[in-house]
């Protein structure tokens, strides 16, 4: 696409360079820059150094960015810096703001109150805190830090929000709402973007795909992006005005060619199509190796006590039969890995918690533990219903243990999503 508003994130944090601490911040900034049709060209780690946190700056403006987000370093301590590093980069002196000062201490006011810490050093974290880059527009605090918005003199415009990721998300409408963002932004070309999410096709087939297509048809003017991520490819296309015949014929093809694997056109989750599938029917589930990581996935939604009734995480054989009726001749005929017990494990969840759907999970998630004929990876998988629906899936799944139960999570909620597909909604 034809360059509009640039962009670039620096999320500042030693932790997050020791690998103690996974950045949330980053991603979810891009996301939503990306959603607008900013074009996000980077997103920079750096420790709580002066010098790193200015080079970072230094660099995103060689970049030739239109705007940058930080996040994190405006606390009260001696490592929390970005408010002063921005400063320096806007060639701007730092001044205390007394209105903030004033709005800060009474929120410090409530905690020592709370707590009983009081005193210098909470009458020093607010003079810090207060202190901004002179003509800065300041963002009402989440916390006790106020966000920034800084204008660089014939150079990008500086978003300064917090690091803990429940304060930046909370600050972020205020961000776009500030004259300097809000100017930038209007002059963002529209965009259009389709968001095709598919299950169970390698990358190589949607490179395949795109390779011939473009042979054929002008993609120049789209930009696409394939990513593979828990499982499922995503392939995302966004252009600007006067491709819209060509995005639609590059649509039509990924879908003529590859519409089996095809989950969702609109972007939205697996788990947020299960659980509108879900409306109406109710699930029970029965797991071993993955150990609840199912029933996870489905609470994760609000409401989905209206169709989750329960799970059993059954691991021993004692488990399977006492909990969820397995037979003790079923596993010992077949083993409890094994398509058989799958079964009796998702009719037996049915059984238990009443449901009209059920689900059964058994594997060998290793590391140890296999054989040749179930090696580690080995997972059974099966979802029946009361109308008689059965569907079954027993595949060696690659990687580590944790691996291995994510992969088959991934693949019971698929299971899932295609016997209710198929299920009319039951009477009410």
């Amino acid at each position: 696409m034809s360059d509009g508003v640039r962009a670039g994130v620096v999320v500042t944090g030693s932790e997050l360079l020791t690998g103690k601490v996974q950045d949330r911040n980053g991603p979810w900034v891009a996301q939503r820059l990306a959603s607008l049709g900013v074009e996000v060209t980077d997103i920079l780690l750096v420790g709580d150094r002066r010098d790193d946190l200015a080079a970072g700056l230094r660099f995103l403006t060689q970049q030739r960015v239109d705007l940058i987000v930080t996040s994190g370093g405006l606390g009260p301590t001696a490592d929390d810096v970005t408010a002063e590093v921005v400063a320096g980069f806007a060639g701007a002196p730092l001044v205390l703001d007394p209105a903030m000062e004033r709005h800060i201490a009474e929120l410090l006011r409530k905690w020592a109150a709370r707590t009983g810490f009081t005193g210098a050093a909470l009458t020093e974290a607010n003079r810090k805190q207060a202190t901004v880059p002179a003509g800065a527009v300041l963002l009402k605090p989440v916390g006790t830090a106020p966000g920034l918005v800084v204008t660089v003199p014939a150079g990008p415009v500086v978003v300064v929000l917090p690091g803990p990721p429940r304060e930046l998300r909370a600050m972020w409408d205020a961000a776009l709402n500030a004259e300097p963002v809000r100017n930038l932004l209007a002059g963002v070309p529209p965009f259009t973007a389709v968001h095709l999410r598919l299950f169970g096709l390698p990358e190589s087939e949607i490179a395949q795909t795109l390779r011939e297509v473009g042979a054929e048809l002008d993609l120049s003017d789209i930009e696409i992006t394939t990513c593979l991520r828990r499982s499922e490819l995503e392939v995302d296309l966004r252009h600007r005005p006067g491709a819209e015949a060509a995005a639609a014929r590059l649509v039509s093809e990924i879908e003529q060619r590859h519409g089996r694997y095809l989950v969702t056109r609109d972007g939205g989750s697996t788990d947020e199509l299960v659980a509108r599938l879900l409306g109406g029917h109710t699930i029970g589930l029965g797991e071993s190796c993955t150990a609840g990581l199912v029933a996870a996935r489905l609470a994760d939604r609000p409401g989905s006590s209206a169709y989750l009734l329960g799970g059993v995480v059954a691991y021993s054989n004692e488990a399977k039969t006492a909990l969820l009726g397995v037979p003790p001749e079923l596993i010992e005929a077949h083993g409890a890995v094994s398509p058989q017990v799958a079964r009796a494990m998702a009719d037996g969840a049915r059984a238990t918690f009443g449901t009209g759907v059920g689900v059964g999970v058994t594997g060998v998630a290793g590391p140890g533990g296999g054989t040749v004929a179930k090696p580690v990876g080995y997972v059974c998988l099966c979802v029946t219903t009361s109308g008689g629906a059965v569907r079954e899936s027993a595949p060696v799944l690659p990687g580590s243990r944790a691996d291995i139960r994510e992969r088959a999570t991934d693949l019971a909620m698929h299971l899932i999503r295609r016997v209710l597909a198929e299920q009319p909604e039951p009477a009410r």
